[in-house]
């Protein structure tokens, strides 16, 4: 059982080592490129979303390298309501 929790133990070091260099190379340049409202993001704002990329990289990598260049929009049951539906006055 030691061993094992020794193997958990090191490969969650070694996902948090990597989305954190991931995360200041992200919050440095990647986030502009796949939303173009961060280009104008402050310093803190990059602070602040260092965190978060660091626990996402793999998604946010996969989204940096296919060059998806917006966020997607959300689908649910009221916006498709909404489209199809005519607005009752």
């Amino acid at each position: 059982m030691e061993g094992f929790v020794s193997v958990v133990v090191t490969l969650v070091g070694a996902y948090l080592a990597v989305g954190l260099l991931f995360a200041i190379a992200f919050a440095w340049r990647g986030c502009q490129r796949i939303d173009p409202a961060a280009k104008d993001g402050t310093i803190g704002f990059r602070i602040l979303i260092v965190p978060g990329a660091a626990a996402l990289w793999p998604l946010l990598l996969w989204r940096w390298v296919s060059g998806v260049r917006e966020p997607p929009v959300e689908r649910n049951a009221h916006r498709d309501n909404s489209r199809g539906a005519e607005v009752a006055e």
